[in-house]
């Protein structure tokens, strides 16, 4: 068996579809550092099942696929095959070729294949399992596995061995049963448990069951004669229902005239009403045509009076106020434009001075520097002629060439500069815009913080309150439980099975209940007030003498039993008792409370009882006053010649009742606190459901924006870090221009004396000695010209300054007294046209005045005759409207006298929904109650049918059979005794469980089932158990066959990478061969250290190669990986390692990542794997010959 192709597609690197075709031998991978050589090495571990992303090189497992680059975007899986050669039959499985594949997507998912079938991770490591490859993945040793194979502890070495030996898949199957026991005790206890509880169950189920089949038998009793009462009941109501609608029919039948006589009625008031709208119209128009008059008779009025007041104020004279003759104000202006001309000239004059005499000063000063610099040339030059003139050709011709080739590298750095700064320029746009965004998101995440921080502590808040509120009615409703039992219990406790239960049940002849319930007795004193009363703590109370017979009567009568009866209406006939004798000492009627008519009998009964608090004290007592009884808080009694007490398991009726009525209270209180609490508990359900909401809502936008910032930051620092590098760049560039530039202004002047220089020194010196001579004469006189020019300079420009600033103060005044003369004679003018305006609209006014007097006069004419039109209408239309009222009170008289048929219809209806809701009861009772249908009820039950009644059999009868039942007519009150037999039958039996028979057998039928179970729950555990020690024995057996090999290849493999030095597997602890570890003893030759800690590094790496290599050959594996395992060594321990490499392959096959050309020449197959420049791995295959 080997590897014979590995497929990777979107794995690290790897991101393209890339192919690896392996070969039996030495295959190995070679290339530079970084280009993905170790990617195909986590690749095989990753596709036979590695779960640690840490040893794939990783912070978490999504980390294998592609993340992408800045040229290709990154992959959303990774898929990763693998294809074995298994023609050998190596693997478990019936194909020649078996193909692993593994997927896994960014969004979490992985999936496994065998042979393009899915399947599960547990599938793929049993399958390679079986040839060594496990989950220690020992066969794959990659970049710093063999320092991790040093510092392992003992039991890692051994699970090495283990792994190469087979034996973890029993480990697993050892750890599989153990966890199956585990489970199988807590089954088994709670097996036993309930076996236990249901063989103690049992017994009182068959009891309840016992009555409840005597109970099935007077339930028959109880629905036959239910059955005929109720369909007596049915019979009863139908006809009741009959009549009923026969009455609702007459009165229907008056309804129908009075519509008849109603719809005459609505003719006449309708007839009325369309006359009165006839009317209506006209009367309208009239009103209508009053009002408008009167409204524009007001209205002229008003016009009127504003008109009157207009006139009377435009009448008034208003005298305009006026300013400056405008005329004189032109007149200033011109004068001082005049002025400005004037001035504007002497301005000009001087600037014309100035500039001459400043020209002046520049000429001379001109002159002077050329004769100054003319004489300095030619005594330089006369200089320079001795040093001689080809030293200075020379010179120029050397600073014109550096002065060119500064030029150029200048050009050369303004453009790179230009670049630089453009690329820096965009970046600092991007890096702005992305700051922006940054800032905005940033802003946004303090708000999403705060809004988290909020959501949560909302959430812990809601939460623990709905923890405490669940924990209450946790509580609560175990209390409930619980006191509901105890109420149970003493319910049953206090049902008497005897006259007094009968009693109390049917509670005939004004039985008013039992004393027990009728009065309160302080705690403590409820033994000594039974004590007292003796059979009566257990009576029943009625109101008199003639009621105590008639109930005695009816215990006779139905053979019901004897009671004890208190009779209310009794004579003051007491005993008078001291009010208190000692401590502890209370007469017994100031400890009981109860109503006023129950006092009499408890004064007849309890009027001569003392209670104390022991027996010493009620001895003493009895012997102060020996015509009472005295009880004790015990229960004693002592009396005259009578004595009661002792003691009792059992509390007493009293003691009971108070208990129930504590009881009772305590439930209630509870089960309102309960409500309560489940309300609330709803309330805090919503309100944990919106919490929690609200907090994943506010945690996905925070990671949102987290997810946001992280990238926008990202790309912030790379663009920051780009702008950092180009600024830099420009900096270092400006720095190099302007030390070229500071360069070349040094290396011009040094070009233009060099030339000046050769030029000069080309002249005749004689000429050049006179003509300095006269150059230094003319400057003394020129230098003096141009000091006079400057005196004459300065004078100018004082007069010239002089008359700008007379210039300045007189400019804009012009202007402005003419912009006011303008606006003096605008006033001027508005003045003139108000005095017309105010004259027309005297007289328009007054026009309009003469105009409303003739209107108005016209208009109260027409208002007179609108008005008589307006009465008349009206009258017309009130006349018409008390025909309509009479025709109206007609239609409302018949109305009423209908709506008083229609209650009476109402109230039949009523009486008749009553009857069939009743009858319809009724019937349901006879559905719910019995399952009969309410026909079938009356034809088979009805009053009309006899009732069967079977005789007591004639003991002379020899027939021995069943009597024939002989009818009896139907009378109510026989079957409703017959009822109230059956019924206090039923209730003598107590609680009934109608289920009873069927959970009796039911139950005994679980309680068969689960001792099978627990019988084979028992024996699987044997069996379990029995598995266990099978796979130690086998463990136990493989390991030790396995140490032995390994332990003899480690000491050969040690001899030969260090020869002349000693190795050895030691176990940690040989008594257990189940869980002893594996250690490591290494001395190099020369060397008494053995301690693996105390080796150089490359003794270490050889020491582990000496370890994986010794389980190599002591269990070979088809295959065997190694990154850079010889990467610390040096040649000659190279060479060694090689050789076992060439032993290894004979039986492996070896892929090998390297760097070393010796370990290449061993190869039968190179792959390089090189990297592209856009970040994707890219592989390239070499198959090695023998020649070669």
């Amino acid at each position: 068996m080997y590897l014979k192709t590995l497929t990777l597609r979107g794995f690290k690197s790897f991101a393209s579809a890339t192919t690896l075709q392996l070969e039996p031998g030495v295959t190995c991978v070679v290339g530079p550092n970084g280009s993905g050589k170790s990617n195909v090495v986590d690749a095989l571990a990753w596709v036979m099942g590695e779960q640690g992303a840490k040893t794939l090189r990783g912070g978490k497992m999504e980390d294998v696929i592609f993340a992408g680059t800045s040229g290709r975007a990154p992959l959303g899986r990774a898929e990763v095959s693998l294809t074995i050669d298994n023609a050998d039959g190596a693997l478990p499985i019936d194909y020649a070729e078996v193909t692993i594949s593994r997927t896994l997507f960014r969004s979490g998912g992985s999936e496994y294949a065998i042979n393009g079938s899915p399947c599960r991770l547990l599938d793929v490591q049993e399958l390679l399992s079986d040839t060594g490859m496990g989950r220690q993945m020992h066969v794959i040793v990659g970049q710093g596995q063999l320092d991790a194979v040093l510092r392992a502890t003992p039991e890692e070495r051994r699970g090495f061995i283990e792994e190469a030996s087979g034996v973890l898949k029993h480990r697993r199957r050892k750890e599989k049963a153990l966890r199956k026991l585990e489970g199988m005790a807590t089954n088994l206890t709670r097996l036993q448990d309930l076996t236990a509880e249901i063989r103690r169950q049992l017994g009182p189920l068959a009891k309840q069951a016992q009555v409840a089949r005597r109970a099935s038998v007077i339930q028959a009793e109880v629905r036959d004669a239910s059955a005929r009462l109720l369909a007596d009941d049915l019979a009863q109501a139908i006809a009741r229902h009959e009549q009923e609608a026969a009455d609702l029919s007459q009165i229907e039948a008056k309804q129908a005239e009075l519509e008849t006589e109603i719809k005459r009625a609505d003719a006449q008031v309708a007839f009325a009403q369309h006359r009165i709208a006839d009317a209506s119209p006209a009367a309208d128009r009239a009103a209508e045509t009053w009002y408008r008059l009167s409204s524009l008779r007001e209205r002229l009025r008003s016009l009127r009076a504003l008109a009157t007041q207009r006139v009377q104020l435009l009448s008034e004279v208003r005298t305009a106020q006026f300013g400056a003759d405008p005329e004189e104000l032109l007149a200033q202006a011109e004068r001082t434009r005049v002025a400005e001309a004037e001035l504007a000239a002497e301005v000009e004059a001087a600037a014309t001075s100035l500039a001459a005499m400043t020209q002046a000063r520049e000429i001379a000063e001109a002159k002077a520097r050329e004769s100054a610099d003319e004489a300095r040339e030619l005594q330089r030059a006369i200089a320079d002629r001795r040093e001689g003139m080809a030293r200075l050709a020379g010179r120029v011709e050397t600073s014109r060439g550096k002065l060119e080739a500064s030029e150029l590298e200048i050009a050369r750095l303004d453009a790179e500069i230009a670049r630089l700064t453009a690329e820096v320029a965009e970046a600092e746009r991007s890096y702005r815009s992305i700051e922006m965004e940054v800032a905005d998101v940033e802003a946004g995440e303090i708000d999403l913080d705060a809004a988290f921080e909020a959501a949560r502590d909302r959430l812990e808040q809601v939460q623990s309150s709905s923890r405490d509120l669940a924990d209450s009615i946790q509580r609560a409703s175990g209390e409930i439980a619980t006191r509901s039992a105890r109420l149970e219990a003493l319910d049953l406790a206090l049902t008497r099975k005897d006259g007094v239960g009968a009693l109390l049940a049917d509670q005939p002849a004004n039985v008013q209940g039992s004393l027990a319930a009728a009065i309160v007795v302080e705690h403590g004193f409820e033994e000594a007030i039974d004590a007292a009363l003796g059979p009566y703590a257990n009576a029943v109370v009625v109101a008199d003498d003639e009621s105590a017979t008639a109930a005695l009567h009816w215990l006779h009568e139905n053979d019901a039993g004897r009671a004890a009866i208190v009779i209310c209406a009794v004579g003051d006939e007491s005993v008078v008792v001291p009010a208190a004798t000692g401590d502890g000492v209370r007469r017994a009627l100031d400890v009981i409370s109860t109503s006023a008519a129950i006092t009499p009998a408890l004064t007849a009964l309890l009027g001569d009882v003392i209670v104390a608090p022991d027996l010493a004290t009620a001895r003493a007592l009895r012997g102060r006053f020996p015509q009472l009884r005295v009880a004790t808080t015990a229960g004693d009694l002592l009396g005259p010649a009578h004595g009661w007490g002792g003691s009792s398991s059992s509390p007493s009726v009293l003691q009971l009742q108070a208990d129930y009525d504590d009881t009772a209270r305590d439930l209630e209180t509870v089960r309102a606190t309960l409500a309560e609490l489940t309300r609330r508990e709803s309330d805090v359900q919503s309100e944990v459901a919106s919490a929690q909401a609200e907090h994943d809502a506010a945690l996905m936008r925070l990671h949102d924006s987290d997810a946001k910032i992280s990238a926008v930051a990202a790309k912030l620092a790379r663009i920051g870090e780009e702008m950092r590098r180009a600024q830099a760049n420009i900096e270092r560039l400006t720095a190099s221009r302007a030390e070229r530039e500071s360069g070349m202004e040094t290396m011009r002047a040094d070009l233009a004396e060099a030339v000046q220089r050769y030029d000069a020194a080309q002249q005749d010196p004689a000429e050049s000695q006179g003509r300095v001579e006269e150059l230094v004469q003319e400057l003394s006189a020129f230098e003096e010209t141009a000091k006079r020019a400057r005196g004459a300079e300065t004078d100018a420009k004082l007069v010239l300054r002089t008359a700008q600033e007379r210039a300045r103060a007189l400019a804009g005044k012009a202007e402005a007294l003419t912009r006011t003369a303008d606006q003096e004679r605008q006033r001027r003018r508005e003045a003139a046209q108000a005095e017309e305006n105010r004259k027309q609209g005297i007289e328009r006014a007054a026009d309009v005045v003469t105009g409303i007097d003739t209107a108005l006069t016209r208009l109260e004419a027409s208002l007179q005759q609108a008005a008589a039109h307006r009465d008349e209408t009206n009258a017309q239309r009130r006349e018409l409207e008390r025909e309509a009222t009479r025709a109206r009170d007609k239609r409302e008289e018949l109305r009423a006298e209908a709506a008083k048929l229609l209650d009476a219809a109402h109230r039949e209806a009523l009486a008749q929904a009553q009857h069939e809701a009743r009858l319809e009861q009724v019937r349901q009772r006879a559905a719910d109650e019995l399952g009969i249908d309410p026909d079938v009820l009356v034809e088979e039950y009805g009053p009309h049918q006899g009732v069967p009644v079977v005789d007591e059999p004639d003991e002379s009868d020899e027939d021995g059979g069943e009597p024939e039942p002989r009818l009896i007519p139907y009378v109510r009150a026989e079957q409703e005794k017959r009822l109230r037999a059956a019924q206090r039958a039923m209730s003598l039996l107590g609680k009934i469980n109608p289920l009873a028979m069927e959970e009796h057998a039911a139950l005994e039928e679980r309680h068969r089932f689960l001792t099978e179970q627990l019988a084979d729950i028992k024996r699987s555990r044997q069996d379990l158990l029995h598995i266990v020690h099978e796979v130690d024995e086998r463990v136990e057996k493989v390991f030790a066959e396995a140490f032995a090999d390994t332990e003899q290849q480690f000491e050969r493999v040690f001899a030969r990478l260090f020869p002349g030095g000693e190795g050895r597997l030691v176990l940690t602890d040989p008594a257990d061969m189940l869980n002893t570890g594996v250690e490591v003893e290494a001395r190099p030759a020369g060397k008494k250290v053995k301690r693996l800690s105390l080796l150089s590094g490359g003794e270490r790496s050889l020491a582990a190669v000496a370890m994986l290599v010794a389980i190599f050959k002591a269990r070979p594996s088809p295959f065997y990986v190694m990154d850079e395992v010889e990467a610390a060594l040096d040649d000659v321990n190279l060479g060694r390692l090689l050789e076992i490499f060439k032993e290894l392959q004979t039986d492996s096959q070896l892929i090998v990542i390297t760097h070393q050309k010796r370990t290449m020449e061993i190869a039968d197959a190179l792959y390089g794997v090189t990297m592209r420049g856009d970040g994707v791995t890219t592989v390239i295959s070499q198959r090695l010959t023998a020649d070669a």
